[in-house]
């Protein structure tokens, strides 16, 4: 049986790009995606994200939403239902073992995102930026506030999925994300406003080729196949509940557009103000937290009021990134419990927020409360963070791409990407040859690259 027609469907197409957008656009696109531009060229780098998002990124959301719609069901029960029982089946189990360790780190970090909209509004952040880096470094190594804001977190996440997919996800999503968007175009204004703020935006646009080497080229492949949310569980889970009428490319291609659209608002966002003030706009992971908080307040030094209200918005708009992303997350383990075990929505939901609270809290405090909770030199949270990301979901791309591309009956795939024939056929090809050769190969250089083989 490859469909259930008993299964909660979103409700409206808009729904179905809001909410599957909204597990892709989060931390990744606002926070890491303008430092990497950065380091590598700026638009030399945007030019080529495009293009591994239009090779690899699409083409392996395609193959979760075939998986997901046509199994009808949670991540792995998905993958079992198309593998007639062979060892196949194992990929949909790690996408949701994948999905559930992503939860209880990125709730940490989600967390820190309110701590910092607790401390804009209460103007505790403002200070020189040796002040700003050590409230970053005090925060994080307290064993109390960190647990606690991503208690809270996992608390509202747990309240917008208990009440279901259309009724929660879908009606949350609709609400977030266009106040995502009017945020980060607020954001975007006030900064290009800045004086010196067009050397940011030079920077942002025109491309630095000099730049191009190598790495650029795998740096723009592991930021596309990680920003779009693939091997998480993520977008096969939410293609469960996508319709029969739903054109899959065409919400891919959607959905990927607005990746990208925010990405690069992002970095017209931080790179104006950043060079307002002249702040290195390659300054890596510690840009959001440490470096940004002084620059707001720099830059907007002769206009506090409207620096403080930046400020505000900019770590809001964070938490509602993270918040989009937060959910997608919860629900792959929280559909799991649900259809595996029989529990009700509200039971399984509890499972995935106790657990993922008790285990995020131990990361939470791995990162200097306890210096107990570590091994091989790496805190806890920096182990979910390596197996997740640079074990578990490339290796979960790559069998999925094996997958679809040469287990699953070329009829299955084909009459999923057509939905039976009613939509057009016309880029299948192209498809199938990107998942089947390109994409492997890409997903392959991206794991070798983050082991630091190549």
């Amino acid at each position: 049986m490859s469909q259930n027609t008993d299964r909660v469907n979103f409700g409206s197409k808009l729904g179905v790009i809001l909410a599957t957008a909204g597990s892709a656009v989060g931390l990744g696109n606002v926070w890491r995606f303008p430092y990497i531009a950065g380091q590598n060229g700026g638009a030399a780098f945007i030019i080529i994200y495009v293009v591994c998002v239009l090779l690899l990124g699409i083409p392996c959301m395609v193959n979760e939403f075939i998986i997901g719609r046509h199994g009808a069901s949670n991540t792995a029960r998905a993958y079992t239902r198309l593998s007639n029982g062979t060892p196949w089946k194992w990929i949909g189990f790690l996408g949701v073992m994948t999905g559930f360790l992503i939860t209880c780190y990125y709730c940490v970090v989600a967390g820190w995102c309110l701590e910092y909209v607790y401390g804009a509004l209460t103007g505790s952040m403002n200070g020189d930026a040796d002040y700003v880096k050590s409230y970053f470094t005090t925060f994080t190594s307290d064993p109390v506030k960190p647990a606690f804001w991503a208690l809270l977190f996992l608390v509202i996440t747990h309240v917008v999925i208990v009440r279901g997919v259309e009724n929660g996800i879908e009606k949350a999503s609709k609400m977030m994300m266009p106040t995502l968007f009017v945020l980060l175009l607020v954001i975007v204004v006030a900064s290009c406003m800045l004086p010196g703020a067009d050397k940011g935006i030079s920077f942002l646009l025109k491309p630095d080729f000099s730049k191009v080497d190598s790495s650029v080229f795998l740096d723009a492949l592991g930021q596309s196949f990680y920003s779009m949310s693939i091997a998480m569980g993520c977008l096969c889970t939410y293609a469960s509940y996508f319709s029969r009428q739903t054109n899959l490319m065409n919400s891919a291609l959607q959905i990927s557009v607005i990746d990208c659209f925010v990405a690069i608002l992002a970095g017209l966002m931080i790179f104006p103000a950043a060079f307002s003030v002249g702040i290195s706009p390659d300054s890596g992971a510690s840009l959001v937290f440490i470096t940004l908080p002084n620059v707001f307040f720099q830059a907007f030094d002769s206009m506090p009021v409207l620096g403080f209200v930046v400020s505000v918005l900019f770590y809001l708009l964070l938490s509602l990134a993270a918040l989009t992303s937060l959910i997608s997350l919860h629900e792959v383990s929280t559909a799991f419990f649900q259809e595996e075990f029989h529990l009700s929505r509200r039971v399984a939901a509890t499972i995935v927020t106790v657990s993922c609270g008790v285990i995020g809290v131990f990361c939470s405090l791995s990162l200097g409360a306890y210096d107990g909770l570590s091994l091989f030199g790496m805190s806890l949270f920096d182990i979910f963070d390596f197996v997740t990301g640079q074990i578990f979901l490339p290796i979960g791309g790559f069998l999925t791409c094996l997958f679809v591309g040469w287990y699953i009956p070329r009829q299955i795939v084909h009459d999923e990407f057509t939905n039976r024939g009613t939509v057009s056929k016309a880029l299948f090809g192209i498809y199938l040859f990107c998942v089947r050769f390109i994409c492997p190969v890409c997903i392959l250089l991206v794991f070798l690259d983050q082991l630091q083989v190549i």
